[in-house]
């Protein structure tokens, strides 16, 4: 039988993820590091992947989960990629079994997603709109606010979006989310009009660089042709970070009013799709909308209406007012 080293077990794993799911960046570098810490801790036991046994693995789990502390989603993840991994060598036939196959792990607790009122939203949308060093970067701002609430996108979807997808003054913006799977979602008057803005002050700021020197090397393609990112930067990937948006959503619900430890981006996706349930749409809509695989995922939004709905009629209904 033939056998690999565990570099080539992860690499060879997340190569193959790679080319028959489409598997993401993120989601390759989230498994890459939950194999490696495991890589580290069978190396410091004398465990050896060819050999591991479902005790072994085992008690990996129980290291992250009681002496390392680690939540209860991460430890799920580092259980999902363990068990993906170890399928993996066995079909490979690195392995003449599968020590993951019996792992279990502990249950989901059901947790309702953090999301805001329409009043918040509307508060956002009006400080953004004061948020900025310049104009420039204003149009940039209100952009990213307008399409992440009007599209309910992924902060990685929308940092990455091609100046292709918005050109035209597009009614519907087509997404690429995980595993290249692409998506139609409509967009809102407002997402429209920021989205003209800022596209005429991108084209405006790249003509007077060119004018003036060759622009930036992060700001071209390979090719040396314009940036063909909506929201560039001279950051690596050559677009807005998903850090540095993280950021500016902590700044500007500051700017409105709103705790910034109760607000990220995924916020926004959340506020979007619990709005749309709140005034009827239908799950299935959502869930296309949203681009989850799984309508389980996005039937959590009942939950939060659900919650919704108690509270309201217990701090409104006269016999919910009642002390017991």
């Amino acid at each position: 039988m033939d056998s690999a080293q565990p570099h080539d077990w992860i690499h060879s794993f997340l190569e193959a993820q790679s080319a028959e799911f489409g598997m993401a960046a993120n989601t390759q570098a989230a498994y890459l590091r939950d194999l490696q810490d495991l890589g580290r801790w069978m190396a410091g036991k004398g465990v050896k992947w060819e050999t591991a046994t479902c005790a072994d693995l085992e008690s990996y789990l129980a290291h992250c989960d009681e002496i390392r502390h680690l939540s209860r989603a991460t430890c799920l993840r580092r259980l999902s990629s363990l068990r993906q991994v170890f399928r993996f060598a066995f079909a490979e036939g690195w392995r003449g079994d599968n020590p993951a196959l019996r792992l279990r792990g502990p249950g989901r607790a059901r947790r309702l997603p953090q999301t805001l009122s329409v009043e918040q939203v509307d508060r956002l949308l009006g400080a953004v709109r004061r948020f900025g060093r310049d104009n420039h970067e204003r149009l940039r701002n209100i952009c990213l606010i307008e399409l992440l609430y009007a599209t309910g996108m992924r902060v990685s979807e929308l940092v990455s979006l091609p100046v292709a997808a918005a050109q035209g003054d597009p009614r519907m913006l087509l997404i690429r989310g995980k595993g290249s799977k692409e998506r139609m979602v409509p967009l809102s008057l407002g997402a429209r009009t920021a989205l003209a803005d800022w596209l005429k002050a991108l084209k405006t700021q790249q003509d007077s660089r060119q004018k003036a020197a060759p622009l930036p090397r992060p700001l071209h393609l390979h090719g040396g042709g314009p940036t063909r990112f909506l929201f560039p930067s001279r950051s690596k990937a050559g677009h807005l970070t998903r850090h540095r948006f993280y950021g500016l959503v902590k700044q500007i619900a500051a700017c409105a009013g709103i705790d910034p430890n109760h607000i990220t981006p995924h916020t926004m996706r959340h506020a979007f799709a619990t709005h749309l349930l709140e005034n009827g749409a239908d799950l299935r809509s959502i869930q296309t909308l949203l681009g989850h695989a799984d309508i389980a995922t996005t039937e959590i939004y009942t939950h939060v209406l659900n919650d919704r709905l108690r509270q309201l009629v217990l701090n409104h209904h006269p016999l919910g007012k009642r002390k017991s």
